[in-house]
């Protein structure tokens, strides 16, 4: 994959899944592909993503993914959460590993160690998300390292 970018890879996997006809995988990269794209459209310009543009894309399309499955199951639509699982699978395979709550709990401690916002509360919280943020970039669902900060913070 040296020198390959992440939306190549993306495409040749589209390409391949598409010839051994697997519809669910080439169904989710085609979206995903339309997701970049109408990235890469958004602004005044045309431009081309970065594989950190690319990564932030996937990042909210598998956050969606989330919401939707969670959602669905809350209105007993096992079928529809079930699709949105298995999209997620295939989403999940292009992100870095996931970090486990031990470890955003870790990076949090020490941002707020580092930040001195031990006592401050919740008036800390842009301090230390601030300083999380780039660390976890594209490895944790924000709103669980958000919820890690209030805790930390709240206690």
């Amino acid at each position: 994959m040296a020198g390959m970018g992440l939306k190549d890879q993306l495409r040749t996997d589209l390409t391949t899944a598409m010839k051994a006809r697997d519809k669910e995988t080439s169904g989710t990269l085609r979206m995903i592909m339309t997701a970049i794209g109408a990235a890469e459209v958004a602004g005044k310009d045309r431009v081309e993503l970065s594989d950190e543009q690319v990564l932030a894309v996937l990042t909210t399309e598998a956050k969606k993914r989330r919401e939707a499955a969670a959602a669905f199951d809350e209105g007993g639509r096992a079928d529809m959460a079930d699709k949105e699982r298995s999209e997620l699978a295939v989403i999940v395979t292009y992100l870095p590993e996931q970090l486990t709550e031990d470890e955003i709990a870790k990076i949090v401690a020490d941002a707020v160690e580092k930040t001195g916002a031990a006592g401050e509360g919740m008036r800390a919280m842009g301090k230390v998300m601030g300083l999380v943020q780039p660390q976890v970039k594209g490895r944790a669902d924000g709103s669980i390292v958000a919820a890690e900060v209030k805790k930390q913070l709240g206690s």
